[in-house]
């Protein structure tokens, strides 16, 4: 059974950081690909990062380049999202997700994505 854990939210200062995981079992990561979503109180799902499938290319949405950096470890078939200079308005509820490939570079639409996490919430603020 597929399955996708996340962990590593809670509370922190702006300014702060925090380190996502987004454990997987029942499939290899690296085979999919892999994005970070978000989804504050009364707005829409959308879409903070992603890594392709076997390439490990990357993409960011505006709002997090240059703080934000995803990334892949194969042997613990687990995706991280490392979480720097984090500002209130990154405060939501983050969720990981698998797409299966249809395209060789991921994409942050979230129905492009056919497995989701349970979800772990992170809070900025002081």
């Amino acid at each position: 059974q597929l399955q996708l854990v996340e962990s590593g939210g809670g509370l922190v200062q702006p300014g702060g950081s925090l380190r996502l995981s987004c454990a997987a079992s029942g499939f290899t990561m690296h085979y999919y690909h892999i994005g970070w979503f978000r989804q504050a109180p009364g707005k829409e799902r959308e879409g903070v990062s992603c890594i392709s499938s076997s390439s490990g290319i990357t993409t960011y949405t505006d709002s997090v380049k240059g703080r934000f950096t995803i990334s892949r470890d194969n042997a613990k078939n687990t995706v991280y999202l490392q979480m720097n200079s984090l500002k209130p308005e990154d405060t939501a509820i983050y969720y990981c997700a698998a797409s299966t490939p249809r395209f060789r570079r991921c994409v942050l639409p979230p129905n492009e994505y056919d497995y989701w996490g349970q979800g772990t919430q992170v809070t900025v603020s002081s």
